[in-house]
């Protein structure tokens, strides 16, 4: 089974690297952990993620850029903010994010059968 690339982008090294130890326990999913966005925008061509993690500490412009960049290189892509007073969330919120993109992303099929809509048959029970 292919595991799950996340991007964490995040100034505050202590942060950073509470979140890489809880997300790596989990071994269906493979963080990679950045300081700056030029390296971030770096990763992200090279490396394809799935889901890119904000800490509350990132700019709101620094965010505005990362999310409008990734979104256009990948429009699938899922982003999320973490605050980190919600530490034991963010796995849940992972978790919860990836199902329902699978889910957005099964497909679905409707079947009309009219085949004898037309054929004018007179049947009569009696």
């Amino acid at each position: 089974m292919k595991r799950t690339e996340l991007l964490m982008v995040g100034v505050n090294e202590i942060a950073r690297k509470a979140i890489v130890t809880q997300i790596s326990n989990d071994k269906d999913w493979m963080i990679t952990e950045t300081d700056t966005t030029e390296e971030a925008i770096e990763r992200f061509h090279r490396q394809g993620f799935e889901i890119v993690i904000f800490p509350s500490e990132i700019s709101g412009e620094d965010e505005r850029k990362l999310s409008k960049i990734f979104s256009i290189q990948n429009p699938d892509i899922i982003i999320l903010k973490y605050d980190d007073k919600d530490g034991h969330l963010l796995n849940d919120q992972i978790t919860e994010a990836l199902n329902k993109q699978r889910m957005n992303k099964k497909p679905s099929f409707s079947l009309v059968d009219d085949a004898l809509k037309n054929a004018g048959l007179n049947i009569i029970v009696q």
